[in-house]
């Protein structure tokens, strides 16, 4: 068994490794709010990258548009998987009225969303999300 200054020291020592653990994740949390705030206008995602690809390889609108198109052909049918389980997730968990409801929510905001993106031509995108 242990003595008493060992285990003082385990305490101490598991102590330690908590405070570490919730210091550095409320860091990381105040840190992505704060890098957020700065910079509102900044794109996020697949926009987001297609800009820093334009920038940092000075691509001009015919490359940009070829890069993008090969990025999202590769990563839609992904995408579209990983929606389908998740709205199938979601439903599981619904009453089927609730179903009902959520499906005309998820049909609204992504035709709404959709018509953003038609209107605003944003990440290139445009007229190419079916």
């Amino acid at each position: 068994m242990l003595n008493r200054s060992k285990t003082w020291a385990v305490v101490f020592l598991v102590a330690t490794f908590a405070a570490g653990l919730a210091v550095g994740a409320g860091g990381r949390a105040l840190w992505v709010r704060y890098a957020s705030a700065a910079a509102p206008d900044r794109g996020r995602g697949l926009d987001r990258m297609m800009d820093e690809l334009t920038e940092e390889l000075r691509l001009d609108p015919a490359q940009r548009d070829s890069v993008l198109t090969a990025v999202w052909e590769t990563v839609r049918p992904r995408f579209d998987s990983m929606r389908a389980q998740m709205d199938s997730e979601v439903a599981l968990q619904l009453t089927p009225d609730q179903q009902a409801k959520y499906r005309d929510h998820v049909t609204r905001y992504r035709h709404q969303k959709d018509q953003e993106q038609t209107d605003s031509g944003a990440g290139g995108r445009k007229g190419r999300r079916k």
